[in-house]
């Protein structure tokens, strides 16, 4: 009405009969308690208090319209942003095939990326800080779907002079007497290599030198203070960062970790993340892993 300031061609415009336009307007001024019009014979005008109103009204249609355009966006797959958490010991080495699937399969997809450790990305899945998150399994939490990708095995670095350097075949009870080096507390990598080490049979040997990432952890291996075990995914990465470093693989069944996607059970999204779940499964087969 503001517009046009007759009811038939406002009626027209928004396709509704004069009749009932002309009846949600004197509703909207007994709900407001105002007279927005001033009605004559031969013509329509915008009240003082009307002309106003209409300002204020034409900023809400518009933040309505947007909110049904956003409501729109949100219901297309794999559009608008998605807050990724993944733990350090994947990050360096799953991202480049993550990010180029993204870019490739999904170019309307905004992918944020958080690296931090378990704990921490457990919390903020839990928050709805993050989304969706790429890490070790099994957590056992409640509240948790996991999607799990692909299994792979851990491998021996060792110094070159190491009488283990090199080998095929290694037994798991060799670890019982390795100075093996670890992660700080917090990474799940090191709760693993310690439960590795249990199964092989050793007991709680003290630790007297950690890392806070693999890069360092396999420097102090080249530097001779100790063996460590890394996942298959790391390992061209990091060991090509010096040559003073051998690499061996243990005996059938090897000792191995599963990486898996996890989201809120029930996610509102859950049916994208499947869908991406299996799209990264077929991409990450060219690395040496065991794609579930």
């Amino acid at each position: 009405m503001a517009e046009h300031l007759h009811f038939r061609d406002a009626a027209a415009a928004i396709g509704m009969s004069q009749p009932a336009l002309s009846g949600a307007v004197s509703a909207l001024e007994e709900a407001l308690g105002v007279q927005l019009l001033e009605r004559t014979t031969r013509k329509v005008l915008l009240s003082p208090a009307g002309e106003r109103l209409a300002v204020r009204a034409k900023a809400v249609l518009d933040e309505v319209e947007a909110l049904l355009e956003e409501a729109d966006a949100v219901k297309a797959p794999f559009t608008g942003a998605l807050r990724l958490g993944v733990i350090p010991t994947v990050a360096p080495y799953l991202l480049p095939t993550v990010l180029a699937l993204v870019h490739e399969k999904y170019p309307d997809l905004d992918l944020q990326v958080h690296e931090e450790q378990t704990s921490s990305l457990l919390e903020g899945l839990a928050a709805g800080r993050l989304d969706l998150l790429l890490l070790a399994v099994p957590l056992g939490v409640p509240g948790v779907t996991e999607l799990p990708l692909f299994d792979e095995d851990f491998v021996l670095v060792t110094p070159l002079d190491h009488w283990l350097g090199g080998r095929e075949g290694i037994p798991r009870e060799s670890l019982r007497e390795l100075n093996l080096l670890l992660l700080d507390e917090g990474h799940c990598l090191r709760d693993q290599a310690l439960d590795i080490c249990r199964e092989a049979g050793r007991g709680d040997a003290p630790v007297t030198t950690t890392a806070a990432g693999l890069s360092t952890l396999v420097q102090l291996v080249a530097g001779g203070l100790g063996v460590t075990l890394l996942p298959r995914t790391a390992v061209r990465v990091e060991t090509s960062r010096s040559s003073q470093l051998l690499t061996g693989y243990f005996a059938d069944p090897a000792p191995t970790r599963r990486v898996a996607l996890a989201m809120r059970t029930g996610a509102a999204r859950a049916a994208e993340y499947e869908e991406l779940a299996g799209a990264l499964r077929e991409a990450l087969r060219p690395l040496p892993v065991r794609v579930l």
